[in-house]
């Protein structure tokens, strides 16, 4: 089975010069990967620059998907309830934060984010 990928946004600082800034929802991942630092051997994670088009994003589940976090499901991997199918490439995928650290915590038995 192929590898999950988890796209992640690095920290930007706007064109006007605020920030620098992060995304909340990829701190939410970042927090389950401290408590589980043994999953981050266990998927490919992809650092995304913030402003768009986001390529390495947009090359996994066409330019309609381009938010972050994103963890685009390994081919022949059983498919989770709360999964997306993207029209554009056909991958399987989820992009909401507490969803990719549940299945995570699931898939690789440790700990996942209380009910």
């Amino acid at each position: 089975m192929e590898k999950h990928r988890l796209y992640m946004l690095n920290p930007w600082q706007d064109a006007d010069g605020q920030g620098p800034f992060y995304c909340p929802d990829c701190g939410v991942v970042e927090g389950f990967l401290a408590y589980c630092p043994e999953v981050r051997g266990l998927i490919d994670i992809i650092p995304v620059d913030y402003q768009r088009p986001r390529p390495p994003i947009v090359e996994a589940l066409g330019v309609e998907n381009q938010g972050s976090p994103v963890l685009v499901l390994g081919e022949g991997c059983d498919l989770p309830k709360m999964v997306k199918k993207s029209f554009s490439t056909g991958r399987y995928f989820m992009d909401d934060a507490l969803e990719i650290c549940n299945f995570l915590g699931k898939l690789f038995h440790t700990p996942r984010p209380h009910p």
